[in-house]
């Protein structure tokens, strides 16, 4: 059918004024990068991975990580050499151990203890089956981060006999090999993004200019997000670590690129009815602007959600996320639109939308998709969430929490070290345990800690400050069900000790924290954010019915794709588990993100239905926004799709969670099951809303309610 367009008419004095408003917004943007660019990088400079900064305050394992830095000697780093000789150990490897021991001892002094306790004579300990040696050297923090040690000492060490093997572990050497991961991804994730979106817009607009815009929009965008979560961090104490940095670059690319997109499809529409560029932007930001706004703003409150989870990377994440959505909101409706239309229609080159009185629709794929749900709804709405129930049966796989050492996309030296470690010295298979007393009951303490079950060794240190410490070496390996079980009962133990004071921590006693912590948040974060995203679409959609409709596929949405990603990692990938954080951080990407494509069809529907009816409103939503929202997952997808590939399996599973959940939502619930459920409840979708007929016109056409103004000469 067609359409008639706004007639022409001269240019009032008011909107003759307004040709230099874009040039003035882009002129804005200039300064703003100027003043912001040396800002954000840096950002780099505030991020912390410390689990003192990451874990709650009240954290048992947090209050022993402030007192052992407090204390002389407890900021030391702990590494733990395992010499190795499948044949066993020579007199010879003795020897090269034992000048290795003393050559580190003396380079990086203070402080050498000796792992089996004796506090005197040797300092390096064979295993009883006489194929390994180790010992422990504990390096002053003065002599750098762990990162920046563990390769000096591994290259410190390379002097030795053939086929005597070395691994050097520890929990100083395992944090050194994590940070070596986090080391520059921030730039890899950026570059990435770039290539990604840059390839993807380049495809959707079959354009040699077009994608430029948005990339540099969003770019624009990033660079200030940035900036701004560095003046939060230095105005707030807000904690950022590594993930959460890179979390922020994937956001604002991500949604930032989605608002784009929304708006060109209105753009591009509008450009059709009116010959004046900017009025035509005008009227797409009306149409595309309070989708965009209502988006944004769900998805900002989702993350808000977060300031009330304990776990201080979690907590992080909200203002930081929020911060980002807000830059990437702000420009994509100024500095984007101000873009396009100072470069006008040339710009869209060689597919240029022409002005014209009469533009012809042609029925295309989502028209005869929408029609075919028309014919078949209960088959559509059956049919997917039989497709979504599929899936979902994956969460029957192992959704067991992923130990630290099972991290690693390949094992580095460290982790191989705590197998080697175990294998030949069982009774320090476990990463240790600090505990602090004070010291009148340090001997008590001590002998209620030998009498647990569980644990394999437990050694008096020194005492200072008031305080004793013991270090405690489990039984059982590192972050295993075992081992956290053995920690909790050497609390409890401890804790009965009256007037010790004792509290017990150390890095498996810090994981356990963090997954308590975690766990403790979920319960509390789910619901919360679940309860705020209710609320934001039923004040936007001004309904009931269909509010509760459009969340209940939100949640079936996001098992179906937490149980295929399940799938995938146990059966595919062979990841030995999920981890703590990947939970929250999916649902609330997947709820906050999904509801985006919610609103652009949702309040699309609900303007067509004012005219159309239920059912035409719906099947011309769909037709109108089926391309846009698919194009949007894409991108969405693609750009958390960057996260796997990472070496880390915690971002691999992040990454690939929500970006299979983002198609499933765009090519599934959003384009399939939600219009079929919309038909199927017909008028009462809209309940209490008075939307249900449509609005009776002359001659039976349908008016263009944004040719109210005569449209303007360029």
């Amino acid at each position: 059918m067609a359409v008639n367009a706004a007639p022409s008419g001269k240019i009032p004095a008011g909107r003759l004024a307004g040709r230099w408003v874009p040039w003035l917004v882009i002129g804005l943007w200039l300064v703003l990068t100027v003043v912001m660019g040396p800002l954000s990088g840096k950002l780099s400079s505030v991020t912390t991975d410390k689990a003192v900064d990451t874990l709650p305050a009240g954290a048992e394992s947090t209050k022993v990580a402030v007192l052992e830095d407090s204390l002389p000697g407890g900021e030391d780093n702990t590494f733990v050499f395992v010499y190795h000789r499948a044949s066993g150990i020579t007199d010879a490897d003795r020897a090269t151990v034992e000048r290795h021991y003393n050559v580190l001892a003396k380079q990086y002094p203070p402080k050498v203890v000796a792992s089996a306790g004796e506090d005197e004579g040797p300092r390096t300990r064979p295993s009883t089956d006489g194929k390994a040696m180790m010992f422990t050297l504990d390096v002053s923090a003065t002599y750098g981060a762990p990162e920046a040690i563990v390769g000096p000492l591994r290259d410190a060490a390379k002097d030795r006999p053939a086929g005597l093997e070395l691994d050097v572990t520890g929990p100083a050497a395992v944090d050194g090999d994590m940070d070596a991961v986090f080391d520059g991804i921030d730039l890899q994730v950026l570059l990435t993004t770039l290539v990604v979106v840059t390839l993807l817009l380049i495809i959707t607009y079959r354009s040699p200019v077009l994608w430029l815009i948005p990339l540099v929009a969003v770019s624009v965008a990033a660079l200030t997000s940035m900036a701004t979560v560095y003046l939060l961090v230095k105005g707030f104490g807000i904690v950022v670590n590594d993930q959460n940095s890179a979390l922020l670059t994937i956001l604002v690319f991500g949604v930032g690129t989605d608002y784009a997109l929304l708006l060109i499809a209105r753009y591009r529409e509008a450009l059709h009815h009116h010959e004046n560029v900017r009025v035509a932007m005008v009227h797409a930001l009306r149409g595309a602007a309070p989708a965009i706004v209502a988006s944004a703003a769900t998805v900002i409150a989702g993350l808000l959600c977060l300031l009330v989870a304990d776990l201080n990377s979690t907590s992080g994440l909200g203002p930081i996320g929020a911060a980002g959505i807000l830059c990437a909101l702000v420009a994509m409706l100024t500095l984007f639109p101000a873009m396009l239309v100072v470069l006008g229609r040339r710009i869209f080159w060689p597919a240029i939308p022409r002005f014209s009185t009469a533009v012809a629709e042609k029925p295309g794929l989502w028209v005869r998709l929408g029609a075919a749900i028309g014919r078949r709804r209960w088959v559509a709405a059956l049919g997917s969430l039989g497709v979504l129930g599929v899936f979902a049966m994956g969460l029957a796989g192992n959704t067991g929490a992923l130990r630290e050492q099972d991290q690693f996309v390949s094992a580095p030296e460290s982790v191989s070290g705590f197998t080697v470690l175990r294998q030949h010295f069982p009774e320090l298979g476990g990463q240790p345990m600090t505990i602090f007393t004070r010291p009148a009951y340090q001997e008590q303490v001590l002998d209620v800690v030998k009498g647990t079950r569980g644990v394999a060794v437990a050694i008096p240190g020194q005492t200072s400050g008031g305080w004793a410490d013991i270090s405690v070496f489990p039984t059982d390996a590192p972050d295993t069900v075992a081992e956290y079980d053995t920690i909790k009962r050497v609390r409890t133990a401890v804790h009965a000790v009256s007037g010790a004071e004792a509290i017990v921590g150390g890095p498996s006693a810090e994981n356990l924290d963090t997954e308590v912590t975690s766990s403790r948040d979920e319960k509390l974060v789910i619901p919360l954010v679940l309860a705020v995203v209710l609320i934001v679409l039923g004040l936007l959609l001004r309904a009931i019915v269909a509010p509760l409709v459009l969340m209940a596929t939100v949640i079936v949405s996001f098992a179906a794709a937490f149980g295929g990603s399940v799938f995938v990692f146990d059966t595919i990938l062979g990841f030995k588990g999920v981890d703590y954080s990947v939970p929250l951080l999916a649902f609330l990407f997947l709820v906050a993100l999904g509801v985006d494509y919610n609103i652009f069809l949702a309040s699309r529907a609900r303007e067509e239905t004012v005219r159309l009816g239920t059912r035409e409103g719906m099947l011309k939503a769909l037709s109108a926004t089926g391309g846009v929202i698919t194009s949007a997952g894409l991108v969405l997808a693609a750009t958390f799709a960057v996260l796997a590939t990472l070496p880390l399996v915690m971002l691999i599973e992040v990454g690939f969670l929500v970006a299979f959940g983002v198609l499933l939502d765009a090519l599934l619930v959003r384009s399939v099951l939600v219009p079929a459920l919309t038909l199927l409840i017909g008028r009462r979708m809209w309940w209490p809303s008075r939307l249900s007929r449509p609005v009776e016109l002359p001659d039976g056409q349908r008016p263009l309610a944004d040719d109210k103004e005569p449209a303007l000469q360029r």
